[in-house]
């Protein structure tokens, strides 16, 4: 058994440097450089790391970067007087850590340490007794209640990650202890379950609403620019209403089977936690102080654009006054593992994302694939501009930075298929951009911050996310495209 699990152990140390020879062996193909190779190499090798998870992926993500740092590949190209300008090691190793100046990171971050100040002040107990007290004789019951808060915020709230992470993950970190489930120690029992809820119902939530995550309206915009019109809210939320509310109602049920809770719920926990939440008795004065500290949080969070302050500026304030009012330390902020190693590895993950784009590797394989749908019938040519558009979140850290580099090529691509209306085509392109964050473990904003919770492992997070992503992808081809066809004219 030893010998067996110490091969194990070695082979999924060597696959991805194995992966990463090989496409380097391959050879880079026209139109791409030898340098531009260099990096889809390391990042092949990266995707593979972080699927098997021989190491942490925090440091899986070091590696990688520190390697395109050495070889000076990925980073933005500069031409001056029309000669490619060589990029110094100080200009290689800024690029590098620029994803620690990312606002998305640290707003991420801050959804841990809000987590924490949501245990200190007893009020994320408190919320999740009263929870599992109405809800409890059931656990897909919890999981609709969990589904149910995040469809309320969702249109108010426009960053996924300050909605799922700064006020449903608080809530859901407080409900699995209470079963004795923590990411070490029974995350089966019903941790890991209600984990991927969360993930999954932000994931269709960001879909349903133009304003459920940024990307959205950035999207809807950027095909404007490329002169394909779309839609405005009302017509977007009736264009994916179908799909949207039949994904909403089938999420919790897909995760309990799919991932299922050792513990089914019991009329015993729920009467337990009733009593429980009666000995808490009146509001203590930290959980008073936390509760209006989140209700400013979420005030700046969906009144964002009115009040002028950025999501993650908000983070930062709920943080600044959790110390200040001593709901946590310090100490506590320091000692926040899970925290800071999530803002390691995603704060990596950012610039390598981004170097596919500035290697050119984006475009040649959107215009690779845009030569063969072009001679393809309209119905195929949508089919499988769909399809490459979602599998290629695969090879971003961003929503954003999916969005700004995918849909001008896209745009481009719909408005030179033959007979096709390429309104239309868009309108299939972003409206399942939501739930297609639930691919990966850094695919959109609220991934790393239950991904880190530690609940769901990384191979089995990778293999959700493709289950989830295939029924969700069918649902919307099935459903979605048809209903489409038959309301547009309606809506534009």
């Amino acid at each position: 058994m030893i010998s067996k699990l110490s091969f194990s152990s070695l082979g999924k140390y060597l696959a991805p440097i194995i992966v990463g020879l090989i496409v380097f062996a391959i050879g880079a193909p026209e139109g791409l450089s030898s340098g531009a190779w260099i990096f889809v190499s390391i990042f092949a090798a990266l995707v593979v790391g972080l699927i098997l998870e021989p190491m942490p992926p925090a440091f899986i993500g070091m590696i990688a970067i520190t390697l395109a740092v050495l070889f000076r590949v990925g980073m933005p190209v500069v031409e001056k007087a029309g000669k490619i300008v060589p990029t110094t090691a100080a200009q290689a190793i800024n690029w590098g850590l620029s994803g620690f100046s990312n606002a998305i990171v640290w707003l991420i971050f801050a959804a841990f340490m809000i987590g924490i100040g949501y245990q200190n002040s007893g009020l994320g107990r408190r919320i999740a007794l009263f929870l599992v007290q109405k809800l409890g004789k059931s656990s897909l019951g919890l999981g609709y209640a969990i589904a149910i808060t995040d469809l309320i915020l969702a249109p108010f709230i426009p960053s996924n990650a300050a909605r799922s992470g700064g006020t449903i993950y608080p809530i859901v970190s407080s409900i699995c202890p209470m079963f004795d489930s923590y990411p070490d120690k029974n995350p089966r029992r019903i941790g890991s379950y209600l984990c991927w809820i969360s993930l999954a119902t932000t994931c269709v939530s960001s879909t349903l609403f133009l304003t459920g995550q940024a990307p959205n309206p950035l999207a809807v915009e950027l095909a404007a620019k490329s002169g394909v019109a779309t839609v405005n809210w009302t017509s977007w939320f009736l264009a994916v209403a179908p799909v949207g509310i039949i994904l909403f109602l089938i999420t919790p049920i897909l995760t309990y089977y799919l991932c299922s809770p050792e513990v089914k719920g019991s009329p015993e926990i729920a009467e337990w936690a009733k009593e429980e939440f009666h000995k808490l008795g009146a509001m203590s004065k930290s959980e008073i102080a936390m509760a209006i500290i989140s209700l400013i949080a979420l005030t700046l969070w969906i009144g964002s654009s009115t009040f002028g302050v950025n999501p993650t500026t908000t983070a930062l304030v709920v943080i600044i006054l959790m110390v200040l009012f001593k709901i946590i330390t310090w100490n506590d902020f320091l000692a926040n593992k899970p925290a800071w190693n999530v803002l390691t590895w995603f704060a990596t993950l950012v610039p390598m994302a981004a170097g596919l784009k500035n290697v050119g590797f984006l475009d040649w394989l959107a215009k690779s694939a845009g030569s063969y749908l072009v001679g393809l019938d309209v119905t195929m040519a949508t089919l499988g501009m769909l399809i490459a558009f979602c599998v290629l979140r695969y090879f971003f850290a961003s929503g954003t930075a999916y969005v700004t580099a995918m849909v001008g090529l896209f745009a481009a691509l719909a408005l030179q298929i033959p007979g096709a209306d390429a309104s239309q085509i868009m309108i299939i392109l972003l409206l399942p951009m939501g739930i297609m964050g639930i691919l990966t473990p850094y695919g959109t904003g609220h991934s790393p911050v239950w991904f880190a919770s530690g609940y769901v492992k990384g191979p089995e997070f990778w293999k959700l996310g493709a289950i989830f992503g295939i029924i969700y992808l069918v649902i919307f081809i099935v459903i979605g495209i048809p209903w489409i066809e038959f309301i547009l004219p309606k809506l534009i």
